[in-house]
């Protein structure tokens, strides 16, 4: 016969240690990545939590943190250290997508990432998607208004993988544009995840304090 009392209250307590052990680097992990993305640039959630995990010697697949754990992280090391800061270069970000938008708009140009989400900061880059009916005719259209740009390599092919990626800058906000074929402009995507352009205007003229500037820019 088994003695319960002597084994369910040690194998609680463990569980639970292991789960508060687990909790904690979970914590540590999604501080540390949004950190990182404040600081350093980085962008990518995975990437972030990938290289937090390895620098904090993280093993164990269920403490890695999901990209809204981070996200509030992120949000919460703005307000703390970057609290005038932030809401400047994201009313600057936001402001130069409207421009770039605007010329792009015969390609079905639509803001995303952090500038759209709130979450843009010093070092991020502006996200844009074009959906035009060809690659090449974005790219055609860049050398006969001799706009610089330069070519990055897409990530290795997967379901959303963009057609071509451009990047330049727009006073001084990087710039990086995805080109996909014009039918993923009617994917499944969840909409809150980009922005048309009537909709980044909104933003703009919602931010407290700092849509005055942009009505006073000539």
């Amino acid at each position: 016969m088994y003695n319960d009392r002597a084994f369910y209250p040690s194998a609680i307590m463990a569980s639970h240690a292991h789960f508060s052990r687990s909790t904690g680097l979970r914590r540590e992990i999604a501080a540390l990545a949004a950190r990182m993305m404040a600081e350093d640039g980085i962008s990518d959630f995975g990437f972030a939590k990938r290289k937090a995990a390895k620098r904090l010697g993280a093993t164990d697949a269920d403490a890695l943190p999901n990209n809204a754990e981070i996200e509030t992280e992120l949000r919460a090391w703005q307000a703390l250290y970057q609290d005038e800061e932030q809401p400047e270069r994201l009313f600057e970000m936001r402001s130069a997508a409207v421009e770039v938008m605007r010329l792009l708009a015969d390609f079905h140009p639509y803001l995303t990432g952090g500038a759209l989400d709130g979450t843009a900061g010093r070092y991020s880059e502006l996200e844009i998607e074009l959906f035009p009916e060809s690659a090449k005719d974005v790219e055609i259209f860049f050398l006969n208004q001799d706009f610089a740009y330069e070519h990055r390599e897409p990530r290795r092919p997967a379901p959303h993988t963009p057609e071509a990626v451009l990047s330049f800058d727009w006073d001084e906000v990087p710039v990086k544009v995805s080109v996909y074929p014009s039918a993923a402009e009617r994917s499944g995507r969840r909409s809150q995840e980009r922005a048309r352009l009537p909709q980044v205007e909104a933003l703009l003229d919602s931010a407290p304090g700092l849509s005055g500037a942009r009505n006073e820019t000539p």
